[in-house]
């Protein structure tokens, strides 16, 4: 059952004696057999939209590692691509968009067609079906802010400034992009849901940039509406709010936003989030990935320095970030067996 699951019943605030573990990005390059599968796709969208390519990539892992939570292999740029923006991935650089650098450039977006996602949900249809029964089952998004960002500059920018620059020029034409990515997003995610995920996770990678104001404005608000409106539609469903870079705001959020997880990024410590979060709050992370590329005794270190902070609350092992595609998969073997030694679990 649903509940018997250890992440689920993390994420419904109850600690575990072993914390559930999965990791960002752990469908990925790192893998032999991913790399082997990327060969057969003609580019990274063609790849996220073959369903039985996206599938057996989400499965990878959880053949190789057992993780407590499968995650959905797609893309958060799949919604801009949904809504008439030209999108690209190039071998090394990146994603390419067409830039939005007008006010008229927003009015020109079409309608968020979820229909066009319909190979996402196949996917979904697809993984469910083959999990083990213990094993849960992520789905997730890009927040506004992180997928509006792309969308103005057209690519990645060490700090957003295209975006911030458009918000503050052309404020009420950024805050309809805003509000039209809200509504994508929720309905989104409701259909992934309705397909087969369990929980949802909303990717805010780039809210670290953001002065007061700004993240308030653009990365609080509208990951707490789509919070509360993803809960009128599907009460049930857990969300996990991974917002980078907002360590000082920790506190705050997890009392507004109304998420059942909050992820930890790679800087925060993890002692002072869990003084600063009530007892009953599901943490998830923060091991850095470049413990888990470095291994060994500093490997062992960093896992013992993390459980022990978050022993007897509601915690999910994780990485701070996603796990780097040169990590080497003895690495990954000794996390799990470290994480899970003496537990009887593997």
């Amino acid at each position: 059952m649903t509940e018997e699951k250890p992440l689920i019943a993390a994420l419904r605030g109850v600690a575990q004696e072993v914390p559930p573990l999965w990791l960002m990005r752990q469908a990925g390059r790192y893998l032999p057999e991913y790399r082997a599968l990327r060969t057969q796709a003609k580019s990274f969208l063609d790849f996220c939209y073959t369903p039985a390519m996206a599938a057996e990539v989400t499965l990878q892992p959880i053949r190789r590692f057992h993780f407590d939570a499968a995650i959905l292999f797609s893309d958060i740029l799949v919604v801009p691509d949904a809504m008439g923006q030209t999108v690209s991935f190039e071998t090394g650089e990146g994603p390419r968009l067409a830039p939005i650098e007008t006010p008229e450039g927003v009015a020109r977006l079409g309608a968020f067609e979820v229909e066009k996602l319909s190979p996402v949900f196949e996917t979904i249809d697809r993984v469910k079906s083959q999990l083990p029964g213990d094993v849960a089952f992520i789905g997730f998004c890009g927040a506004p802010w992180t997928v509006a960002s792309y969308m103005i500059a057209g690519k990645g920018t060490p700090d957003q400034a295209p975006a911030r620059l458009f918000a503050f020029r052309h404020h009420e034409a950024f805050q309809q992009l805003i509000d039209r990515l809200v509504e994508a997003s929720v309905d989104y995610l409701t259909r992934q849901v309705d397909a087969g995920v369990e929980v949802v996770q909303i990717f805010d990678s780039w809210a670290g940039v953001l002065p007061a104001n700004e993240f308030e404005a653009w990365c609080a608000r509208p990951i707490a509406r789509m919070v509360a409106a993803l809960k009128e539609k599907r009460p049930a469903t857990p969300v996990i709010a991974f917002v980078r870079g907002a360590d000082a705001q920790l506190p705050g959020l997890t009392r507004r936003l109304g998420a059942e997880g909050y992820g930890l990024d790679t800087a925060l410590d993890a002692s002072w989030a869990v003084s600063e979060t009530a007892s009953t709050v599901c943490l998830q992370g923060n091991l850095d990935p470049l413990a888990l590329l470095a291994g060994g005794s500093a490997l062992d270190r960093e896992i013992d320095t993390i459980l022990d902070a978050f022993h007897g609350r509601p915690h999910i092992f994780n990485l701070g970030h996603g796990i780097l595609p040169q990590t080497p998969i003895e690495h990954v073997e000794r996390l799990v067996a470290k994480v899970r030694r003496g537990f009887g679990r593997s």
